[in-house]
C-alpha cells in the first residue's frame, strides 16, 4: 500500500511540473485598401519641394487567438509601370514602418522614376504608373492590397547620380592601362586614353587592358585629388565588367579590369551612376 501511495504521489508531482505551452495563431486580417492624392503627378523643375503625391492605406486589422495585434506592422510600397505587374526591372520598393502613408516630394518622385526606375527619356515623355502596398508582420504573415492605384507622371531630367567632370574631359590611367600610373599621362597616351563624350552624361573609350589590373578615371590630368572610382569596400572582382562609380576627392577604390586582357569600350552614365566594360 505504501509503495502504490508513493508512485501516485510522483505522477502527479510530475503533471504539476510540466510546462504548459500557450501558442498564439493567427485568425486572418482585412487586406490594405490603398489609395492616391493625385491620378496626374507634376512634376516641374524649380518645385522640387512641392507635394508630388502622397499614398494612404488602410489598417489591415491582423487578428490572432490572444486578440487584435499590438505588433510593429511593416508596409511594402511597389511602384511599377502599368503592364508590369510589379515584375517588370523598372520596378520601384520601398518598406515604410508602422505609418499608413508615405508622401513623395517632386524632387523626390522624380529621381525615383528617373534614376530608380530608369524611366527618364529625352525629349520628356508621360508614364502611366500603378501602385500597390503589402503588410506585414515578420517575414510570413502578409496581406497584399486586393486593390492598386493607376496615375500619370512626366519625369524632367534629374541630377545626374554621380557629379559631371568639370571640363568635360576624363581619362583612364593605372596599372590596367597602356600608360600605367603615369599622371600627367605623356603622348600618345594623353590622347588614347581620354574617353570621347556622347552626351552630357555619357562618355565611352575603347582601350586595351591588362588583365586582373587597376585603374581611375581622373577629370583634371595630373592630378590626384578628385577621381572617379569604385565606392570604399566594394567588392572589386564582382564589378570587372560594370556597376555602380563615384566621385571621390579621397578614399574609394581601384576599378579592376577584367581576366583575361584585351581590348575593352568602357562606357559610363553619369546620369545613372554606372559604367559597363564590354569586351570588343
Amino acid at each position: 500500500m505504501y509503495k502504490i501511495s508513493y508512485l501516485l504521489f510522483a505522477v502527479a508531482g510530475f503533471a504539476a511540473c510540466k510546462k504548459v505551452e500557450n501558442k498564439v495563431y493567427f485568425e486572418g486580417g482585412t487586406p490594405p485598401q490603398i489609395t492616391a492624392s493625385t491620378t496626374n503627378v507634376r512634376l516641374e523643375a524649380g518645385e522640387e519641394a512641392n507635394l508630388a503625391i502622397r499614398f494612404n492605406w488602410t489598417n489591415p486589422d491582423y487578428k490572432f487567438t490572444t486578440g487584435i495585434s499590438s505588433q510593429d506592422v511593416n508596409y511594402t510600397l511597389e511602384i511599377d509601370t502599368v503592364g508590369g505587374n510589379f515584375k517588370s526591372g523598372a520596378k520601384y520598393t520601398t518598406v515604410v514602418a508602422k505609418d499608413l502613408s508615405k508622401t513623395f516630394t517632386v524632387g523626390e518622385f522624380n529621381t525615383i522614376l528617373g534614376n530608380n526606375m530608369l524611366l527618364q527619356l529625352d525629349p520628356r515623355r508621360s508614364y502611366n504608373l500603378e501602385a500597390r502596398v503589402t503588410s506585414s508582420i515578420g517575414s510570413s504573415v502578409k496581406l497584399a492590397s486586393t486593390n492598386k492605384v493607376t496615375f500619370t507622371a512626366r519625369p524632367f531630367p534629374p541630377p545626374p547620380k554621380t557629379a559631371l567632370p568639370v571640363n568635360d574631359e576624363i581619362w583612364v590611367v593605372g596599372g590596367a592601362s597602356p600608360g600605367g600610373w603615369n599622371n600627367p599621362l605623356a603622348a600618345p597616351y594623353n590622347t588614347s586614353q581620354k574617353f570621347t563624350r556622347l552626351s552630357s552624361t555619357k562618355y565611352e573609350l575603347v582601350i586595351n587592358l591588362n588583365a586582373n589590373d587597376g585603374y581611375l578615371i581622373l577629370p583634371v590630368m595630373g592630378s590626384w585629388s578628385t577621381k572617379y572610382c569604385l565606392e570604399d569596400g566594394t567588392d572589386r572582382a564582382t564589378t570587372t565588367g560594370g556597376g555602380d562609380f563615384v566621385f571621390k576627392g579621397g578614399g574609394g577604390a581601384d576599378f579592376l579590369s577584367p581576366t583575361p586582357g584585351g581590348t575593352f569600350k568602357i562606357s559610363l552614365d553619369f546620369q545613372l551612376g554606372k559604367f559597363t566594360v564590354v569586351r570588343q
